[in-house]
């Protein structure tokens, strides 16, 4: 730990004097006590303290990422900017797929880790955000897009529209695209982490909620059959069943082709034989 070592008569002389010379108030400094001081008969040991300034905030999650990044073994640099208002991380790096992941999950996860580790001892969260090469920022205009389709969608079909779980901060950009909307509503269902928006338009046909109710939300993953847009607004796309396309350790046994012959009964040697069983029994 790196600051100033003060002495004094005491701790508390030692803190004055430490705090003139850095120019720091107490809520700024970080203060440990070295020697306590003690006055002898012969000799006194003066008290000495240690004074660091406090980090920020944000300095502390900046110092949690860059130790996740060397364990990740992966080059970055960490750029703060930091207000009373704001706190944003944006990492520099030449891995940027390695941070940012698939629809940014990665960067998602080191933004919820970096705002935990910047609110402890906080009364009141304060989020954090971190970003790399602007991903946020792109993602948001990828989203306001995918609110104008989905809720164009919704009306003219005249049925609810559903959208696959995102994150909480996906759907507040969601909700905020369409909240002047005088066409469709906005709703979140489900629980985390597979909660989703659904965009409800106001002309919903009637029935539509019967069958939602009746549809249910089943199939792989969960997701509602009116749904047809990811996330990424592109539509899904039906699988087609191939033909002939069973293993064949999975295949139907073939039907075995009708025998024609004394298995029927259809000859003359089994009628003459049952005829004879027939006239036995009576």
């Amino acid at each position: 730990m790196t600051g100033y070592e003060f002495t004094g008569k005491t701790v508390e002389d030692a803190v004055e004097e430490g705090l003139k010379e850095t120019g720091l108030t107490r809520e700024e400094a970080e203060i440990t006590v070295l020697e306590e001081g003690k006055k002898g008969l012969f000799k006194s040991v003066k008290a000495k303290v240690r004074i660091v300034k406090k980090k920020t905030d944000g300095e502390r999650a900046v110092d949690f990422l860059d130790g996740v990044f060397e364990i990740l073994n992966i080059a970055a640099t960490n750029e703060l900017v930091e207000d009373s208002e704001h706190t944003k991380i944006n990492v520099i790096t030449t891995h940027s797929d390695a941070v940012i992941g698939h629809r940014g999950e990665i960067l998602d996860s080191l933004q919820v880790l970096a705002g935990a580790v910047a609110n402890i001892g906080r009364d009141e969260y304060r989020r954090v955000v971190v970003d790399c090469e602007n991903y946020r920022e792109k993602r948001e205009e990828t989203l306001k897009r995918l609110a104008e389709k989905i809720a164009k969608k919704a009306v003219e079909r005249g049925r609810k529209v559903s959208l696959e779980p995102m994150t909480p901060y996906e759907r507040r950009v969601i909700h905020s695209a369409l909240a002047d909307s005088t066409e469709v509503k906005t709703q979140s269902e489900g629980k985390e982490p597979n909660r989703y928006i659904v965009v409800v338009p106001n002309n919903l046909k009637p029935g539509s909620e019967r069958f939602e109710k009746r549809g249910g939300r089943g199939g792989r993953g969960g997701f509602n059959k009116d749904r047809k847009f990811n996330r990424d607004g592109k539509p899904y796309e039906k699988r087609e069943r191939r033909e002939n396309s069973r293993p064949a350790a999975f295949s139907r046994p073939a039907k075995r082709a009708p025998y024609f012959g004394t298995y029927l009964g259809n000859s003359n040697s089994v009628k003459e034989k049952a005829a004879e069983e027939t006239k036995t029994e009576e």
